[in-house]
């Protein structure tokens, strides 16, 4: 009698990566471009891995634009996706990085939520309750802030 192998096909990854201008407009084109990509890449447009990762990647560009801004340096956005099966969840990572080191986020379990009456301050709390895990990661020079959502069949 033979022993059963299990054939697993063979494991694809995508990444795409890129920078951008270090303003609103590179954060919006970021945003523009990321959705574009996930397309291409099978996440149709308005389906709510599509619509979770375009407030990601708004969120975490105007976070970078905003607070990790240095002149004459650019931002980077770096998205891939692991493909899954009925079997093993896929995997959407999006990671944004700037150059600017010491103006740190606060990380998982260390946001509080701002006054009702302030303008800003709820970005993170936004990618905390969309993605399945986040983390701030230092980075030589800067940070990056990356964001994962798994992706069930």
């Amino acid at each position: 009698m033979e022993a059963l192998t299990k054939i697993r096909p063979e494991v694809t990854v995508r990444v795409f990566k890129r920078q951008f201008d270090a303003d609103p407009r590179g954060a919006r084109l970021a945003r523009r471009v990321g959705l574009h990509k996930l397309h291409t890449w099978g996440i149709a447009y308005l389906s709510d891995v599509s619509e979770s990762a375009a407030l990601i990647i708004g969120e975490l560009t105007a976070n970078a634009v905003t607070h990790g801004r240095v002149p004459d340096r650019d931002f980077e956005l770096r998205l891939s996706f692991l493909l899954g099966d009925p079997e093993t969840p896929g995997l959407l990572r999006i990671e944004v990085s700037d150059t600017r080191g010491e103006c740190r986020p606060p990380g998982p379990g260390e946001i509080t939520a701002p006054e009702d009456s302030s303008d800003s301050g709820r970005g993170l709390l936004i990618v905390d309750a969309l993605a399945d895990r986040w983390a701030v990661l230092d980075r030589n020079p800067g940070k990056t802030v990356r964001a994962e959502l798994d992706l069930l069949y």
